[in-house]
């Protein structure tokens, strides 16, 4: 069994935002494996994500990219401000706006199954969700100018 530092506990957290005692705990069946832990906590997460189904979503925020003479509106909406107003969500926002934008999506569907690198849109978020442990939901809306 490897030995857990504390400074590798602080690490995982400040990359995922994930609670202490699951981090730890992610790190302690990885055996000290910083990425099998990381996969770990995004199982544990996927799993919560079907609980988080029914709860509300009232906070989150709103992002814009204008190219040419097309805008892109992309609205990613979470559970609470704390995490709304936190640099991860900001980030995965920026991401499934780059990914929506540059896909050239027109509706909530199309900008899900846009590709965002290895994966889609919706898998990143997922992804997210179940990492930082609250329920997302994403809306988009394309706009034409002229």
């Amino acid at each position: 069994m490897a030995s857990i530092s504390l400074q590798d506990v602080k690490a995982l957290r400040e990359r995922l935002g994930t609670g202490m005692v699951d981090t730890k705990n992610a790190l302690v069946e990885a055996d000290g494996d910083m990425e099998k832990a990381v996969e770990i906590l995004r199982l544990k997460g996927a799993k919560g994500n079907a609980k988080r189904a029914d709860r509300s979503t009232s906070e989150g925020l709103v992002a814009a990219k204008e190219i040419g003479t097309t805008a892109t509106l992309i609205e990613l909406a979470c559970e609470t401000d704390f995490v709304a107003k936190g640099v991860k969500f900001g980030a995965l926002a920026e991401k499934v706006l780059d990914a929506v934008a540059a896909a050239g999506a027109t509706s909530v569907a199309e900008g899900l199954a846009a590709p965002a690198g290895s994966q889609t849109v919706a898998e990143l978020i997922d992804g997210e969700a179940a990492i930082i442990g609250e329920k997302f939901e994403p809306a988009s809306r394309r706009i034409r100018h002229g």
